[in-house]
């Protein structure tokens, strides 16, 4: 039996092999639950006493033996696996690049057109209070303008809630700073609204803001004439009279996309133009509530659903398509 023992060590002290499988079958045939080391333990019982001593020492030191083997053949695999990652002659894995989201990607295309000419970016938080999001904003309490926009309050607190609309941020804007203000307002905005392939409770917004004095509705006609030119490739704008409670005068704001194909005729409902944004001249109210006085200042303010010309540019029909994050939607923009 111990001659049997001092091959094995041999055995063991002579295995080399850098195969993953050999190695295993190695491991199974020494250490595994049916292996020789259980064996041998299982054998000593039947060993006479006077050999128990000098038998268990050697059985232990061949499960050492078979412990440093299997720890160096790791190390070893360990050590070559480094050096082939950095054998710079090798040729280089394929990296999958990633992509921008195309919310992202038609933001900062708006962004830069307005930063071109003046216009700085502004930010505010998603928790709003009462007064931000409604009351400074020409919406006292119980005003109907509020049944507009369902909203989320927080913990039913009616004085904290997620924000609607990103004018909220034009609001801490003029409080903070002075006139002249020429600002943009882009963010995410909460509404409780079912979720359809036209509608979501989440969404994003862009809104835009411009205080001075001698400012007028033509200012604001030309600049969003310019915005459509550089975004759309379109300059032919029309204005037709609405209703916003923090404009007066105020107007839906449609672009002429034409009639040049059956996708045209289809998103224009056959008359060429589609409503892209909402503006008007800011009301003499919500100066006052930010301590503006009207009477030297003017200003007027525009705002659109990122996610509405997100789906004009790319065609897309349904907008839970946007927060699906689907992979295969998202790699089509790799190129831009």
């Amino acid at each position: 039996m111990l001659e049997r023992i001092d091959e094995l060590l041999a055995e063991v002290g002579s295995f080399s092999s850098a195969e993953k499988d050999v190695i295993e079958q190695f491991r199974i045939k020494y250490s595994g639950k049916k292996g020789i080391l259980n064996d041998l333990f299982h054998k000593f019982k039947e060993v006479p006493n006077d050999q128990k001593k000098e038998f268990g020492q050697k059985i232990n030191t061949l499960k050492q033996a078979v412990a440093t083997k299997l720890e160096d053949l790791k190390n070893a695999a360990t050590t070559n696996i480094s050096v082939e990652k950095d054998d710079l002659t090798k040729p280089a894995f394929p990296l999958e690049l990633g992509t921008r989201h195309p919310i992202n990607l038609v933001r900062n295309r708006i962004v830069e057109i307005f930063k071109s000419i003046g216009f700085a970016v502004a930010d505010g938080p998603e928790i709003e209070d009462d007064w931000h999001n409604f009351s400074a904003l020409n919406m006292p309490e119980y005003h109907p303008a509020r049944d507009m926009q369902d909203t989320f309050f927080i913990e039913q607190n009616p004085d904290v809630l997620l924000r609607t609309h990103t004018s909220s941020v034009q609001i801490r804007y003029m409080e903070q700073n002075d006139p002249p203000i020429r600002i943009l307002a882009p963010g995410r905005v909460f509404r409780n609204e079912a979720i359809s392939s036209r509608s979501h409770c989440i969404f994003h917004q862009i809104e835009g803001l411009y205080i001075d004095k001698n400012v007028s509705f033509a200012d604001l006609k030309q600049t969003l004439q310019f915005f459509t030119s550089e975004l759309f490739g379109k300059s032919k704008i029309r204005l037709r009279p609405s209703y916003f409670p923090f404009t007066e005068p105020s107007a839906e704001v449609d672009v002429y996309w034409g009639l040049n194909s059956e996708t045209d005729y289809r998103i224009t409902k056959g008359t060429g133009w589609l409503e892209i944004m909402g503006c008007g001249m800011v009301d003499p109210a919500v100066l006052k509530n930010v301590n503006i006085d009207p009477d030297q200042y003017s200003g007027y303010a525009f705002g659109m659903g990122i996610e509405r010309i997100v789906m004009l540019l790319y065609q897309m029909g349904d907008i839970r398509m946007f927060f699906e994050n689907d992979k295969r939607m998202l790699e089509q923009f790799k190129s831009l």
